[in-house]
């Protein structure tokens, strides 16, 4: 008999400020690095915008969804980084297609 297979495990870590932005970084890589399988996604918003901007990380910048509307009320670019048109939108639609939710 196989053993029981492990649920694909999904999370989005939202993080709205800078100090989020660190702790969210620092939980997408314990996560992963304990279950490698693991989808996850770091959603920025306000003022973790620009602190993902001015401060890249070369192992985490591949998770991040940079929220369009902070980009564009602060007119930024988001430098290479994927955009969504909403950071509230890509969480609730995330979570409607059972993603977990933390807050960073």
């Amino acid at each position: 008999m196989a053993p029981p297979e492990t649920p694909s495990l999904r999370l989005v870590i939202h993080a709205p400020t800078p100090a989020a932005l660190e702790r969210a970084r620092n939980n997408a890589r314990n996560l992963l690095a304990a279950r490698p399988d693991a989808q996850v996604r770091i959603v920025v918003n306000a003022g973790a915008v620009a602190a993902a901007l001015d401060g890249p990380d070369a192992e985490t910048d591949r998770l991040l969804r940079v929220c369009g509307n902070t980009l564009a009320r602060t007119g930024r670019g988001a430098g290479g980084l994927t955009v969504v048109p909403a950071g509230v939108l890509d969480i609730a639609e995330a979570q409607a297609e059972g993603w977990g939710y933390m807050r960073a």
